[in-house]
């Protein structure tokens, strides 16, 4: 009989590419700071450089690896160059890329305790870190009635807040018979765009979300979310979900989780409180009274895959009463029944999210607490809010440029005095050179850049660099 051919790359092959892709992305990270860090293709570049057809036949992998560095790295905006200071951090780092690695070989499908209890435990387990590392409050630990969860997003995480509150307010009939047009949910005129998105896709309807106004530090009014909720019950409606925020990402507003948590108790809604970017900043003793009032909340989210050093997918979700989400959540069909599930004793995340299937994500997050230690994490977060106030001193002191609003953390949000065409030609030109990315939000009707300091490799002279160039480019557009 002839010998079965193999297409499948052997140990020894994975060991000896497996060190080349390391070395090419070891090699990338000690050139990012040199690459324009907005990518300059136009729209269809990329795609012209491939081939029509896939290949017939395998080919080398040092081929791949040749066409990593000359058809897919000139598409790549840089999220990781030290002269990022867009949208917001994405601040991979070794041992986080590492712990995707290992979780990538070990290919676990972590929807049952069953399918892998590693998976399950370690995830638990590192979420009730978390909760000890942030200062969160009891009833988030898994010890209690709550527990944590890792989502893809905060996205995510605020969907299954929605769906766990409409559930609640219904007693589980909006689950047999969807919704009636009657639930209402508020969130402040600054919150991200996903809680919108959660009422499309949970079935409330954008309509029956309430955006509330905020005040002159961009913060949600509490009073007038307490007159909303009143004027909505008077005319028939089902007050049931609030979202408050800590550190909005337009401008990093903190809402007064506080007040808005104690008219949620008095008027029965489930309060959602999304930390984003902004709750890494209480691995800081000094920065958590910037999530007073926690306690109140039914439901909190932050990103690590934000500001903590874990790549992209990492969010933390936790809630004060696991049961009222796995049963918003859960769905047993015959070939899922196990007898470790049908005990009660243990923990299936499938009943924690809205896919059914989930990825190892525990891991790289338990490596970045591993290798950094909590002291490791603070002195960076530190490290990033100074310079961010050091970059807003700097902008005071200019006659020309103006704060939109007090930077709390290390988002500064700031214009040139000069108008919106100015502005935007300020941050089109700074962009269009490659030496720095920034983006933009409207405050007060008016546009405004936004500098966020949080690239795990920032220092203080790429911040240094970054208000030169823009004062040097201000230059040039004031001489017309």
């Amino acid at each position: 009989m002839p010998e079965e051919k193999s297409y499948h790359m052997t140990p020894s092959e994975f060991r000896r590419l497996g060190h080349a892709a390391i070395d090419w992305v070891a090699d990338y990270y000690e050139r990012v700071e040199s690459l324009p860090v907005l990518s300059r293709v136009r729209p269809g570049d990329i795609r012209a450089t491939l081939p029509a057809r896939p290949p017939e036949r395998g080919e080398p992998f040092e081929a791949v690896l040749k066409d990593l560095s000359e058809l897919i790295l000139p598409g790549i905006t840089h999220w990781q160059s030290p002269n990022f200071f867009a949208y917001f951090p994405a601040n991979a780092s070794g041992p986080a890329i590492l712990g995707d690695l290992i979780s990538s070989g070990f290919g676990v499908q972590g929807m049952l305790w069953s399918t892998s209890p590693a998976c399950t435990e370690l995830e638990t387990h590192v979420l009730d870190w978390m909760a000890e590392m942030l200062d969160l409050p009891q009833r988030f630990r898994s010890t209690g009635s709550g527990g944590g969860a890792i989502q893809d997003s905060a996205s995510s995480a605020a969907l299954c807040a929605l769906i766990a509150a409409r559930e609640r307010a219904t007693g589980l009939a909006s689950n047999e018979r969807g919704c009636d047009g009657r639930l209402t949910a508020y969130t402040s005129s600054q919150a991200h765009s996903s809680i919108e998105k959660g009422a499309k896709v949970a079935g409330v309807g954008r309509a029956n979300l309430r955006l509330i106004d905020v005040d002159a530090t961009l913060a949600m009014r509490p009073e007038q979310l307490a007159q909303q909720i009143d004027e909505d019950r008077r005319a028939g409606h089902i007050p049931f979900f609030a979202a408050a925020t800590i550190g909005t990402t337009s401008s990093n507003g903190i809402d007064p989780i506080r007040a808005i948590g104690r008219i949620c108790r008095e008027q029965g809604l489930w309060l959602h409180v999304d930390g984003a970017m902004a709750g890494t900043a209480a691995l800081c003793p000094e920065f958590r009274h910037l999530q007073d009032g926690l306690e109140l909340a039914d439901s909190y989210c932050f990103n690590p895959h934000k500001w903590m050093f874990t790549n992209f997918d990492c969010d933390c979700f936790y809630v004060a009463d696991r049961k009222a989400l796995i049963q918003a959540l859960s769905i047993l069909p015959e070939y899922l029944r196990n007898q470790a599930t049908e005990s009660g004793a243990v923990i299936d995340y499938r009943d924690w999210q809205i896919p059914l299937g989930r990825r190892f994500r525990a891991l790289k997050l338990w490596l970045v607490i591993r290798h950094y230690g909590v002291e490791g994490l603070r002195y960076h977060v530190r490290r990033h809010v100074d310079l961010a106030q050091e970059f807003a001193r700097w902008v005071q002191a200019a006659p020309r440029f103006e704060l939109a609003v007090k930077p709390p953390l290390n988002l500064v949000c700031f214009r040139h005095r000069g108008g919106d065409d100015l502005n935007q030609a300020l941050m089109d030109r700074l962009n269009g050179s490659g030496d720095l990315f920034l983006t933009h939000t409207r405050l007060q009707d008016r546009l405004t850049l936004r500098m966020c300091v949080g690239q795990t490799q920032t220092e203080r002279r790429h911040v240094e660099r970054a208000w030169r160039r823009i004062c040097e480019v201000a230059d040039d557009l004031e001489r017309g």
